[in-house]
C-alpha cells in the first residue's frame, strides 16, 4: 500500500508545477494548514537533488509570507479567525496568560517554532495577537525558516541518494517515524 503512494509522490515531486504546490502548502501551513511543507520538500529534493536550493528558497519565501498572513489573522481577526484556529489546536483557554509571557520570549518562540515540528501557525497568530513588533517577527521568521529549510535541503542534497535508498528499503519504518514525529508535534502543542 505504501509503495505505490511513495512512487506516485516521487513522480509528482518532479512535476513542472511542483514548486507552485510547495509554495501554496508552505504559505497556508504558516497560518492555517496542519501539514508541514517538508512533506513536499523532501520528495522534491530526493527526486531532483540539483533543485535543492531552489526548493528551499521557494519554501522560505512562501512560508514567511504565510507567516505574515498568520500575524495579520492574530492582529486583525483574532476573534473571528485566530481564536477558532487556536482553540481547535487546544490553545483557546490559556490565551491571556500566554499573551503576557509570549512577548517576553517572542523572539525565541518564533525561532523555536520556525525550526522545530511545533506548528508554526500557532506562533504566527500569537505574534499578531500579542502585538509583537512586525519587524522582529519577520526577521526571526526568515532566520528560523531559512535554518530549517536550508538544513533539510543541504542534508538531502549532500546525502540524497543514500537517504532515498534508505527510504525505499525501509518505507514502512520511515512512514511510521514520520507519523510519530508529526503527531508528537501536535501533542507538544497541547501541553505547551
Amino acid at each position: 500500500m505504501l509503495r505505490p503512494l511513495y512512487e506516485r509522490t516521487m513522480a509528482l515531486a518532479d512535476h513542472p508545477k511542483a514548486l507552485w504546490c510547495l509554495a501554496v502548502v508552505a504559505f497556508v501551513e504558516s497560518s492555517v494548514f496542519p501539514i508541514p511543507p517538508d512533506v513536499l520538500m523532501i520528495p522534491m529534493i530526493l527526486a531532483r537533488p540539483s533543485r535543492a536550493w531552489l526548493v528551499a528558497v521557494v519554501a522560505l519565501i512562501a512560508s514567511v509570507a504565510g507567516g505574515v498572513l498568520g500575524y495579520a489573522i492574530g492582529a486583525l481577526f483574532y476573534d473571528s479567525i485566530g481564536q477558532p484556529v487556536l482553540e481547535a489546536m487546544g490553545k483557546g483557554g490559556a490565551m491571556a496568560e500566554f499573551n503576557t509571557r509570549f512577548n517576553d520570549f517572542g523572539f525565541w518562540a518564533v525561532l523555536g517554532a520556525g525550526i522545530t515540528p511545533f506548528p508554526y501557525k500557532v506562533i504566527t497568530i500569537m505574534s499578531g495577537w500579542t502585538g509583537m513588533p512586525l519587524g522582529t517577527f519577520i526577521a526571526t521568521s526568515i532566520l528560523a525558516r531559512a535554518l530549517r529549510f536550508f538544513i533539510v535541503a543541504g542534508l538531502l542534497w549532500q546525502f540524497g541518494t543514500p537517504v532515498r535508498d534508505f527510504i525505499e528499503r525501509r518505507l514502512g519504518l520511515v512512514f511510521t517515524a514520520f507519523v510519530v514525529v508529526l503527531f508528537g508535534g501536535f501533542l507538544m502543542v497541547s501541553y505547551i
